[in-house]
């Protein structure tokens, strides 16, 4: 089931939303508990599915069909960190487990006017800061494919739903990777926009400069339904961007045009960045195929020089940091969310921070309150931000020779749940290929392009397991509309 053959079939009367959401519900009912995707199941998803059948049922008798849209009667999964309005939000944070929103995020609002049916709100990182989606204050998910396994973060909740069959497609949001790598460990599609595309009103902020929200899906043509009715211009996000060269208030995406001029995209490999050590054989021999692939489709293949991507990751982190550090220092236990008491009022302070926030969280705020402090700020974050140019520079100059980057998204499957908790660094190694895209705000999109072979660590066939594994596309800013080409091309979707 896609959201296409949904929308057809509930548009024909086939099945209704009341029908599509109570499958879904099913599908949960049977697989979260031991998945732990799911944090919450509204109650009211058959009320919310009951009203998508009333625009159904209008549109057939021909009395109204401006409300319908590809979304109507949609069942979605929802990142705990995206506001729903009256409903609880807590960023899978003790700090925040009791807090409700009072608003709707933008991405939400618009959503809601699609008729898009909400299941719940899926697990996460605290505070959207990990990599696996361990580090969830609520208990870990697990990876459809291999429940002994990460299924990537932070949006890992939201992947493991739409992977297991437990919802349509879902909402996460992208701060060095949190889409795509998920996606990848999962066998999705998961697209990082453009940034600027889509508003970040209502989405709990981790790393302002950094972070987007964006669509998982089970196709790339899911990805771009979601995508073209969430994106565009916000007056309540200042950083929310019209396309270059238009002057409408909102955003359209649009092929920009070819590096060699033919219709097809040219597609840059940057040769030297893959010949670091630490990349699954199995994830090389899905490029090299993907490579082969292309070539068939009549795609031209170029090799490109990044020569400063290998300073991304330490960059990337130093933000990551400071901005975490900034951002986190509104929960002091006095204005809203957890509050413990102390002996004395900077005891509560202290008290509710050591409470309310996890090991990965305040590992992040103290590392980021260093390099911002007085002797290390122009060492390290003025460093970072002068190299994080330099970087998005680089990126400018390979996409005047190509219109598509391509690289794996990870350089290795998911590993075992536990295997990486003790050592942040290996955790942090993960995000190699995914953080130059938030660095440099461009749109990229993680698409499944075939398995891994690894030890199960069990008694079965060989004791190997079989894991899907993702190649990253990017794109120029504003250039959505390749990506998409270029992933539905290469998952035959045309």
């Amino acid at each position: 089931m896609t959201i296409g053959k949904a929308h057809s079939a509930m548009k024909s009367g086939d099945f209704s939303a009341v029908d599509l959401a109570q499958a879904y519900l099913d599908v949960i009912a049977e697989k979260n508990k031991n998945l732990n995707a799911y944090l919450e199941v509204f109650t009211d998803v058959i009320e919310q599915a009951k009203s998508a059948d009333a625009i159904f049922a209008s549109a057939r008798a021909s009395i109204s069909s401006s409300k319908l849209t590809a979304l109507t009667g949609i069942p979605l999964a929802i990142k705990d960190n995206i506001l729903i309005k009256g409903r609880t939000v807590s960023s899978a944070s003790k700090m925040l487990e009791k807090y409700r929103a009072t608003y709707d995020a933008t991405a939400i609002e618009r959503l809601k006017k699609a008729g898009a049916v909400f299941l719940g709100r899926t697990n996460m990182d605290e505070f959207a800061l990990g990599g696996s989606t361990e580090k969830s204050a609520f208990g870990v998910t697990k990876n459809p494919h291999d429940p002994s396994r990460v299924p990537g973060g932070t949006s890992g909740g939201s992947a493991a739903a739409v992977a297991s069959l437990m919802a349509l497609a879902a909402l996460g949001s992208d701060t060095g990777g949190s889409i795509r790598q998920p996606s990848a460990f999962c066998g999705v599609v998961g697209l990082k926009p453009t940034y600027g595309a889509v508003s970040r009103s209502g989405l709990m902020a981790a790393v302002s400069s950094f972070d987007q929200i964006g669509p998982i899906a089970k196709n790339v043509s899911d990805a771009e339904i979601i995508f073209d009715i969430i994106h565009g211009k916000d007056p309540l996000d200042g950083t929310t961007i019209t396309a270059e060269g238009t002057a409408e208030d909102t955003y359209h995406p649009k092929r920009l045009g070819s590096a060699s001029g033919t219709k097809k995209p040219v597609i840059g490999i940057p040769r030297e960045f893959l010949k670091q050590g630490g990349i699954h054989k199995d994830i090389l021999a899905s490029v090299a195929s993907s490579i082969e692939k292309y070539k068939k489709l009549g795609y031209e293949v170029k090799d490109i020089d990044l020569p400063n991507a290998k300073y991304c990751l330490p960059v990337y982190y130093i933000l990551n940091f400071a901005e975490v550090s900034s951002n986190l220092s509104r929960f002091d236990g006095v204005r809203y969310g957890l509050h413990t008491d102390g002996t004395t009022g900077i005891d509560d302070y202290f008290e509710t921070r050591a409470t309310g926030f996890g090991r990965e969280t305040r590992r992040r705020i103290l590392l980021g309150t260093y390099v911002l402090s007085s002797g290390y700020y122009d060492a390290y974050y003025n460093r970072a931000n002068a190299l994080r140019r330099t970087i998005t520079a680089d990126f400018d100059t390979a996409f005047k020779k190509v219109d598509i980057i391509m690289t794996p998204t990870t350089p290795t499957p998911a590993w075992k749940i536990g295997e990486k908790s003790h050592d942040p660094v290996a955790m942090y190694l993960e995000d190699i290929f995914t953080v130059s895209v938030n660095l440099t705000g461009l749109p990229a999109m993680s698409v499944p392009v075939g398995c891994a072979e690894v030890s199960s660590g069990k008694d079965g066939k060989n004791g190997m397991v079989s894991l899907p594994v993702g190649i990253q596309l990017t794109a120029r800013h504003g250039d959505e509309k390749t990506l998409f080409e270029a992933g539905k091309d290469l998952l035959g979707e045309k």
